[in-house]
């Protein structure tokens, strides 16, 4: 089950990360009022509204997965780490020698 969640975790921190990285920043509208570029692609593609609109709300849908995939990574974590020992406990439980029934000769 980990592996899987975990799968699914890392193709999705790729998707956000790609999501993110395609979009425009703050600037680039500013750079369009100024002769930057007529009517875009996105504007046919997209929407009269943009590429904005869009990738904003995929943005978002994927980045709740991610949490939600964080929040379970982390609590099947939690979950393995209580049937784990620390290594001192197991060896002070090894160095424990149990008593022989064999008679001890006094000298």
């Amino acid at each position: 089950m980990f592996e899987i969640v975990l799968t699914i975790h890392l193709i999705i921190a790729f998707l956000l990360i790609v999501l993110v990285l395609i979009q425009h920043g703050k600037g680039a509208d500013a750079g369009a009022n100024f002769g930057g570029g007529g009517s875009s692609s996105s504007q046919s593609v997209f929407g009269s509204g943009g590429s904005g609109s869009f990738l904003s709300r995929m943005t978002a849908i994927v980045a709740t997965i991610f949490f939600v995939t964080s929040l379970t990574l982390a609590y099947i974590g939690s979950q393995k780490a209580k049937g784990y020992q620390s290594v001192a406990k197991e060896a002070a439980a090894a160095a424990v020698v149990e008593p022989t029934d064999v008679p001890v000769i006094p000298n």
